[in-house]
């Protein structure tokens, strides 16, 4: 029997005031945040990942303390809406997400890098397992860990192969899920790749985090047991545009188990 396949949507933040690109006031950051959840939940989503995506180029540790201030802000106003929240401080400040996630009674966070080193536009980012899974004991105990495994946007530095980075990122890393992702925001994931670690790592719970869109969401969730979807929902497919309730209900429609059974 086929259960329905989870699917994660993600509220890209507008950039943030003190941020280099900004040019809204916080009102309108909110204002627009708020807006994308209401499409993603009136689309089927149940749960979204916020993350200060308008803010690159992103700082490689700590953030500044506004931005934890403004994302606690935003996302108890998304919760208030009555959907499940994930969080992302990027590019990798795991401690920041953790303590927000906490804060709001979010369900999980996304960490880029959580064990490794990966060389990216930000310079070298280097996992800290220990460091977030201490902190995670103190503050957030019930809080799951969701990794990205060579993630997007960035070469793995000294990592052997992708299932050596997934297993380490599992078994040494202690997360909940893996994430998998194409090679840059919106680009598809390697297929053979994903049916590798399905192979190889039966009961990992692996994500999809990128790509994913009406027309290939079907063949590669046969492979995952989650999917983060971002650039798809937004209208045209086009991230500078509000999300589109009707493009999330469509993907989210062609996963109902009922529908698939049938073909």
């Amino acid at each position: 029997m086929r259960h329905r396949k989870h699917i994660i949507g993600v509220i890209h933040l507008l950039p943030l005031p003190g941020t280099p690109r900004a040019i809204y006031t916080f009102q309108e950051v909110v204002e627009r945040a708020v807006r994308d959840a209401q499409a993603l939940k009136s689309g089927g989503v149940q749960m979204a990942i916020v993350e200060n995506f308008g803010d690159a180029p992103f700082v490689r540790d700590s953030v500044e303390p506004h931005i934890v201030s403004m994302m606690t802000v935003i996302a108890v106003e998304i919760r208030a809406l009555g959907i499940e929240l994930g969080i992302n401080v990027l590019r990798n400040d795991a401690r920041s997400a953790l303590a927000i996630a906490a804060a709001v009674g979010a369900k999980l966070v996304r960490i880029n890098v959580h064990t490794g080193a990966a060389w990216t536009d930000q310079g070298l980012i280097q996992g800290d397992a220990y460091q977030t899974l201490l902190y995670k004991k103190r503050l957030a105990v019930d809080i799951a860990i969701a990794a990205d495994v060579m993630v997007k946007h960035a070469t793995p530095a000294g990592t052997r192969s992708l299932l050596d980075a997934a297993k380490d990122t599992l078994y040494r890393g202690n997360v909940d899920h893996i994430i998998l992702t194409g090679t840059a925001t919106g680009s598809t994931v390697d297929i053979e790749d994903l049916k590798q670690l399905r192979e190889r790592l039966p009961v990992a719970s692996i994500w999809i985090g990128s790509g994913l869109s009406l027309d290939n969401v079907c063949q590669a969730m046969a492979f995952a047991d989650g999917g983060i979807v971002g650039t798809y929902f937004h209208e045209d497919g086009d991230l500078h545009k509000p999300v589109d309730a009707n493009r999330v209900r469509a993907l989210i429609d062609v996963l109902d188990p009922n529908r698939l059974n049938q073909e």
